[in-house]
Parts: C-alpha cells; sequence; structure tokens
C-alpha cells in the first residue's frame, strides 16, 4: 500500500479507502506485560479478517505502532492522523494507506471520529483515557450513535469502569449514556459489536 502523507484541515480530505473503519484508541508505550501487546495483535488481526480498517493517531510506536502493522500485514487499510507538534515525540508511520498531518488535536480527533464506524480503547494512558471518555461525551450530547467499547485486556480498565458506575450511582452520569460505552473482556464480543454496525454516514461535530 502507498502511504499518501499530506498537511491535511478538516475540508480537505483525500480518501483512499475502500473498507469500513475502526477507530482504536490505544498507547504510544506498549505496556510492561506481553499481554497487552499480544491481544492489540489479536485485536488488529481479526479486525482486518473481519472485513474492516482501522483509523488511529498515527504513529510507529508502542501499541499503535503495531496495531497499525497488522492490520496493514492483513491486508486491510490502515488510515493515520497524526497533530505536526507531536512529530516531535511520537514517530509517524511511513507505510499506511492514509496518513493525514494535521494541526490540531480537535483536528485528529474529530477526522478520526468522523472516519470510524466504531471505537475501540485497548490500554493506553492518559491521551487513550481522553479520547474514549470524549466520544463518549460526544455520544451523550447525541453527535454520533456509533459503537464505543473498552477492552478490558487483562483487568485494565477496571478502576476506570469502576469510577463510571459510582459516577451513576452518585447521580452525574445517567445509567443509559453510562450503558452506551461497552465493556468487552475478550475480543469475541469485539467482533460480534462490529458485526452488527448500523450508524449514520456522517458524524456531526
Amino acid at each position: 500500500m502507498n502511504s499518501v502523507v499530506e498537511m491535511t484541515s478538516e475540508r480537505n480530505v483525500t480518501v483512499k479507502t475502500t473498507q469500513p473503519l475502526i477507530a482504536l484508541y490505544c498507547g504510544s508505550r506498549s505496556g510492561n506485560k506481553p499481554i497487552y501487546r499480544e491481544k492489540a495483535i489479536e485485536l488488529a488481526q481479526g479486525i482486518a479478517d473481519q472485513g474492516f480498517g482501522i483509523v488511529y493517531g498515527g504513529a510507529s510506536i508502542g501499541l499503535m505502532g503495531q496495531v497499525a502493522d497488522s492490520v496493514l500485514e492483513h491486508q486491510s487499510e490502515v488510515v493515520g492522523v497524526i497533530p505536526e507538534f507531536m512529530l516531535d515525540y511520537e514517530v509517524a508511520h511511513s507505510k499506511l494507506t492514509e496518513l493525514h498531518v494535521v494541526q490540531t488535536m480537535h483536528e485528529r480527533k474529530a477526522l478520526m471520529a468522523e472516519r470510524a464506524s466504531a471505537f475501540v480503547a485497548l490500554p493506553g494512558g492518559l491521551g487513550t483515557f481522553e479520547e474514549i471518555l470524549e466520544i463518549a461525551t460526544w455520544g451523550q450530547l447525541n453527535q454520533h450513535q456509533k459503537p464505543m467499547i473498552l477492552y478490558n485486556i487483562n483487568g485494565f480498565y477496571n478502576a476506570l469502569i469502576a469510577q463510571l458506575d459510582h459516577a451513576v450511582q452518585e447521580g452525574f452520569l445517567p445509567p443509559q449514556h453510562r450503558a452506551k460505552l461497552i465493556v468487552c473482556n475478550c475480543i469475541e464480543e469485539i467482533y460480534t459489536t462490529i458485526k452488527n454496525l448500523n450508524m449514520p454516514s456522517r458524524f456531526v461535530v
């Protein structure tokens, strides 16, 4: 696959993909336990085998690079979106179907959300937490109806899940909005969700 590298604005997006895309939010590090890398690669391979591509943060390092490599190796499409200033911190992947270099984090998240048919958060740090919670907030505000999944590898998200449930109990998070953030402990649950995708064609931001 030939990578398309370009400065991109929200009004100027060159689309080269033909597959529906799953947004993967994940770390620019691989974590301290092999299971995180192993399960991320397994998920990426399975997404490709199901006929989907991915849209992700565009880096070649950590879990981000590993899921991109795995999808490409299985002959599916990968779209990367990375802010220009982050090129100093994360090495952009050079072999993607599309690589969009944008100006801001907001542009990155908006473009990923526009292109995605569903969202899956793998283990990661502050950026991963922020991305999946922001997309859940947009869902609460009726800006999209796309599936949102926490892939709870090795119980990584147990504490966040407990916090979300606590927010419901304390009256700050309506139960119906908490329910939209699906917790999956195994890959088969994710496949079941994405096989039944039914969402509007355009994301409203």
